[in-house]
């Protein structure tokens, strides 16, 4: 099964600051344990989101705002794609993605849906 691991951004974060030599480290053993262990199909951080964009449809009309998203309360700073067994397991991989920021970072883990829809989960 696939699962979304979505780390949510903070204050310093979003001001455009880069991750300490610290956390890039300890993030990258992690990201390379993942990878030894089979798992990772993807892992990148997202960019502040001055960066972007938000695109929203209500009644038939399209509107684009540009970031940032001051308003938003739990922006995603980062995601990583893995395979699982199941979500007992996906969240152990969860766990240990907080532990890499020293406890200080929330994620939410999520199965991706396949193809078919909600019933795939491949």
């Amino acid at each position: 099964m696939r699962f979304l691991i979505m780390s949510k951004t903070n204050d310093y974060f979003e001001a455009g600051n880069p991750p300490s030599p610290e956390l890039f480290e300890r993030m990258g053993r992690f990201i390379q344990e993942m990878a030894a262990a089979g798992v990772l199909l993807q892992a990148d951080g997202l960019l502040p989101s001055s960066t972007g964009a938000r695109i929203c449809a209500h009644d038939g009309e399209i509107s684009v705002t540009d970031g940032p998203f001051a308003e938003s309360k739990e922006l995603i700073g980062g995601l990583a794609f893995i395979e699982a067994r199941d979500l007992a397991e996906a969240t152990e991989w969860g766990r240990r993605f907080v532990e890499a920021h020293d406890g200080e970072c929330e994620v939410e883990i999520r199965q991706v849906a396949g193809l078919a829809g909600p019933g795939d989960h491949s």
